[in-house]
């Protein structure tokens, strides 16, 4: 299978950018005195996956972020019939440089991120995690084939951020673009904070 997808063009931007990557969860705090010494952490519960895409339903709306004068927005409209279908646009200084076609839906074997760069083969990835933090729940979309990138994460974060990611292995390295995005009016471009 062919790796053109959504994740190609952010690589792509990366490497003539630089990468943005997002602050590193806090350590868990200290046992409190009541704690037991020789008791074990408790281990976390697996995060259960969504049977639906009723869960990215928040989606809804437009996004839009800017990295090194490349300005980049995505468009996703309302959940319905069972998918949600979203743009994407990049451009700099005005230009057009890249877009894209996206969606999620929900099929028998799971729920899939679906990228067609500029009109090319479309590439499908996975969702096989959602956790869920004090501030943010984590979205991991998985490529079935071994082509970077390996994973698409979408963090969703507090007070109207959006952190889309790229992930895997190329050329032997492990590679991460992050690309922060703010949800604004898709008719104003006012920044909503929610």
């Amino acid at each position: 299978m062919k790796t053109r997808h959504f994740a190609v063009l952010l690589f792509a931007l990366a490497m003539s950018t630089g990468a943005v990557a997002w602050a590193q969860a806090p350590a868990p705090a200290a046992p409190g005195p009541d704690a037991t010494p020789s008791a074990a952490p408790a281990a976390a519960a697996p995060a259960s996956l969504p049977t639906s895409i009723d869960s990215l339903s928040w989606l809804e709306g437009c996004w839009r972020g800017s990295v090194n004068k490349r300005d980049f927005r995505e468009h996703w409209l309302p959940l319905r019939g069972g998918m949600l279908i979203g743009a994407g646009h990049t451009t700099s200084e005005d230009k057009t440089q890249d877009f894209e076609y996206l969606r999620i839906e929900s099929r028998p074997d799971g729920v899939f991120y679906i990228a067609s760069p500029s009109g090319k083969d479309e590439t499908s990835f996975k969702l096989v995690s959602v956790v869920p933090d004090d501030q943010s729940t984590i979205f991991t979309f998985d490529n079935v084939v071994d082509a970077y990138p390996q994973h698409v994460v979408y963090r969703r974060g507090g007070e109207g951020w959006l952190y889309a990611s790229i992930e895997g292995k190329q050329r032997g390295e492990e590679h991460k673009v992050v690309y922060p995005m703010r949800r604004v009016g898709c008719e104003t471009n006012e920044v909503i904070r929610k």
